[in-house]
């Protein structure tokens, strides 16, 4: 993680700027941007503008047609829409859904809904798994839970999910690790 100053590429970066995630993709990968909103948008890697050693660089936002009051929340890159592979989101109340990642090979320039999400809840992590892996899910008070993946069934995009670990009051869900 970099914050301010220099970092080791000589590009500068703004006070408040730093570098949170890296990935080595080709230009043939896509990314799949996932809102708190539980919409996706897709954006192939060629089309991320090059830019120079000395750019600051454009806002991931200002390549994506998304409507004003949704925020980036998590982002995936994928080579390409295997069928055996699948999509697991969590959301800050506690609720995940796993999506089989070939129902995201044809999205739409303004986006796809990923997740139903209910008004007072927000998507927070989306990842992507080969079916036989364990999910964590961490609370902000410290709770966790350890599930292995094949309990969740594959849902379609649309559907809202089903609950990934009960909370306490005033308890939410600040992550989720793919074991």
């Amino acid at each position: 993680q970099h914050r301010g100053g220099r970092g080791s590429t000589g590009a500068a970066t703004k006070e408040e700027d730093y570098v949170e995630h890296l990935f080595i993709a080709s230009t043939h990968h896509y990314i799949l941007f996932f809102t708190d909103r539980g919409r996706c948008y897709w954006l192939r890697v060629h089309e991320v503008p090059l830019a120079g050693k000395a750019s600051k660089g454009r806002a991931v936002i200002n390549l994506l047609e998304k409507d004003k009051n949704e925020k980036l929340c998590t982002f995936v890159t994928v080579k390409e829409f295997d069928p055996n592979m699948n999509i697991i989101m969590a959301t800050k109340k506690g609720v995940i859904k796993k999506t089989l990642l070939s129902s995201y090979s044809r999205p739409r320039r303004n986006g796809i809904n990923a997740i139903n999400i209910r008004d007072d809840d927000d998507l927070i992590e989306a990842k992507i798994t080969d079916g036989t892996q364990d999910i964590v899910l961490g609370t902000h008070h410290g709770q966790a839970i350890r599930f292995k993946e094949t309990d969740a069934r594959p849902m379609g995009r649309t559907a809202t999910g089903v609950r990934g670990i009960r909370l306490r009051k005033d308890d939410f869900v600040v992550g989720m690790v793919v074991i």
